[in-house]
């Protein structure tokens, strides 16, 4: 874990969802989304993954044109592939037939050069989830506090 350089993360995802199981997976990337990715230039923010019978697609991350590219650039929205062992594939199209479920991608990192992506089993939060939530979080940063103090 050493070798890695995380490029971008989808910070919304813990507040929306509860986290059931988390996976990596490689992305089938064109020569110039690769260069853009090294450089930060993606965006995970209304990313998700579909399963379509043996492929998992990441869907909605925006990879940002590369300028040097020019005309052999690639679409921003292309839909990218997923690289998984069929496998995990089942095991995930299994859990997403569950009502409530999605996969989403929580960050995108580069190991050892080559670019990954961190997904996750995830179940939708509902308004007093997500307040909750943040009761709690204010309460531990309070507690912080008073520790601090002394």
């Amino acid at each position: 874990m050493d070798n890695e350089k995380v490029v971008a993360t989808n910070r919304k995802a813990r507040h929306d969802y509860f986290l059931l199981e988390t996976l990596e997976a490689g992305i089938a990337l064109q020569g110039s989304e690769i260069k853009s990715i090294r450089a930060g230039q993606i965006s995970l923010k209304e990313a998700y993954v579909r399963i379509d019978g043996e492929q998992a697609w990441l869907v909605n991350a925006h990879v940002a044109p590369y300028d040097p590219a020019s005309r052999e650039n690639h679409d921003p929205l292309r839909d990218k592939k997923l690289l998984l062992h069929k496998k995990e594939i089942k095991k995930l199209w299994d859990d997403v037939r569950q009502k409530g479920t999605t996969i989403i991608p929580l960050r995108v990192y580069l190991s050892r050069g080559r670019a990954k992506v961190e997904i996750a089993v995830a179940k939708g939060k509902r308004k007093y989830d997500k307040r909750q939530d943040l009761k709690k979080k204010d309460a531990q940063r309070e507690i912080d506090r008073a520790l601090n103090k002394r």
